[in-house]
């Protein structure tokens, strides 16, 4: 642990000048800075939010549809024949149109 030296320290011969003010700390302490008052912050207001409207062209549309039928049959193993694969893009083309209908305020087509 450093410890402090004496403000009185021998080394020191010399009085001080008499032109110099000589003030020490019982005389007048040193004013501690006090914080400026801010001026309070304007609160932040989100917009409101709109219904984004999204065209999906038809091309976009068939192949939502055509990838929404591929995950379907992989999931079955590729099974079935062309029954399943036809019921496969009907069910895929209905949860697409649900979907654009619902989530993205675009009308199916």
């Amino acid at each position: 642990m450093a410890s402090r030296r004496p403000t009185d320290s021998p080394r020191t011969s010399t009085p001080p000048s008499s032109t110099a003010p000589t003030s020490s700390a019982a005389e007048s302490p040193t004013p501690a800075k006090v914080a400026k008052p801010r001026a309070p912050r304007a609160k932040k207001t989100a917009a409101p939010k709109l219904p984004v409207t999204v065209e999906i062209t038809e091309d976009v549309r068939r192949a939502m549809i055509a990838e929404a039928a591929y995950l379907r049959a992989e999931r079955r193993g590729f099974t079935g024949g062309h029954e399943k694969e036809r019921e496969d893009w009907v069910m895929a083309e209905a949860e697409v149109d649900a979907l654009l209908k619902a989530g993205l305020g675009s009308a199916a087509q």
